[in-house]
């Protein structure tokens, strides 16, 4: 069962990092209207901004023809983000980790563990390219 949505922001954005600030701004000020814990924000902007940011440069390839779908909502109790790029998708578990000693000064894959860790539910659907995270309050 879902919850009820208070709020929804649906977007559709070019592939451009900063149309991506838009959405990060108005999730920010709605989750400080609805006064979430400022750790949480915290994680949730990293979370979010690192989702966009990758859609528009992996999945897109930051291709003007191309743009990104958002979706956000959020209840008294959770937040959920969708992001949809145009790209051709990937294999979550094909990443790397980026902990192993061998990949300690690379950058790559270090994104896909923030948001794990500062989300609650993390999953890819469709062929890698549809990103659905969820942060429960608390």
């Amino acid at each position: 069962m879902h919850p009820c949505w208070t709020w929804q922001l649906e977007q559709r954005i070019p592939s451009r990092t900063q149309a991506a600030e838009q959405i990060i701004d108005a999730l920010l000020a709605q989750l400080e209207a609805e006064k979430w814990d400022s750790r949480e924000v915290f994680g949730v902007h990293m979370a979010v901004e690192e989702a966009l940011v990758n859609a528009i440069k992996h999945g897109n390839k930051e291709d003007p023809s191309k743009s990104v779908r958002v979706l956000v909502q959020t209840s008294p109790r959770q937040l959920r983000v969708e992001i949809v790029d145009e790209g051709a998708g990937f294999s979550p578990d094909q990443v790397p980790d980026p902990t192993s000693p061998d990949l300690l000064n690379k950058p790559h894959g270090r994104g896909l563990m923030l948001m794990h860790s500062y989300m609650s539910h993390v999953q890819y659907k469709g062929r890698g390219n549809e990103l659905v995270m969820v942060k429960t309050r608390g």
